[in-house]
Parts: C-alpha cells; sequence; structure tokens
C-alpha cells in the first residue's frame, strides 16, 4: 500500500470503522501522515500565535484511532490494547512495538488477512 492510498483509505472509506484489519503499511503511512500534519499545525499555531489552529488536527484523531484498531485486530489483539500507551514510560514503547508486529497469517476473529488479499489467486 503506498502514501496515497493510505491516506484515501483512512481518510474516506475506512474514516471510523473499528472493524476488521490493517496491515503495517497502511498504519504506517497514515501515521507519517498524522505526524507531519501535527508538526505543520503546531509550527504554524506557534508561528502565528494562534492556539486555535491546534483545532485543524481534530480530524485526524478519529482516523487515527480507528487504523490503529484495525493494525491491533491485524495482529489478533483487541483494540483495547491500545490503552497500554496510558502506562507511564514503558507503555507507549510496548504500544509501539505492538504496532510493528507482523500480521497473524491467515484469518482470525476480525477477518480475513488482507495480506492474502493483495495476493493474486493462482
Amino acid at each position: 500500500m503506498s502514501f496515497t492510498d493510505a491516506a484515501r483509505t483512512c481518510l474516506t472509506s475506512k474514516f471510523a470503522t473499528l472493524s476488521g484489519r490493517a496491515r503495517r503499511a497502511e498504519y504506517w503511512w497514515f501515521s507519517l501522515l498524522y505526524m507531519g500534519a501535527a508538526a505543520v499545525i503546531a509550527g504554524s499555531s506557534f508561528a502565528f500565535e494562534l492556539p486555535l489552529l491546534s483545532l485543524l488536527l481534530v480530524p485526524f484523531v478519529v482516523p487515527m484511532l480507528s487504523v490503529s484498531v484495525r493494525r491491533l485486530h491485524d495482529t489478533g489483539k483487541s483494540g483495547w490494547r491500545m490503552l497500554i500507551a496510558l502506562i507511564p514510560a514503558v507503555g507507549p514503547i510496548l504500544y509501539l512495538v505492538g504496532m510493528t508486529v507482523d500480521s497473524s497469517p491467515g484469518a482470525n476473529q476480525y477477518g480475513l488477512s488482507p495480506k492474502a488479499a493483495d495476493q493474486p489467486v493462482d
């Protein structure tokens, strides 16, 4: 999945979809877009001394949460596992490690593997 495919998927067709699975590429490409938007908005907010510019980031929160839940589903974990990031110091590290784990092969309780869907059928 390319950067544009991930952005299009997360911002349109799966904007608030918490069911299903998301591959690592979809999660990390959208995370890159999210962090880039956050950096630009935060920089603009400081440059123009307008704290309300941070409100422009709000539309990105829902798709970021939904792609995170779908990424956890892809590894066979519940979306509630995302709350591990709230544990001080070690939580964010465990969360990031969980996002880098490879997909569980085949179908799991959250649906078919997106890897299998991308491979041609012989």
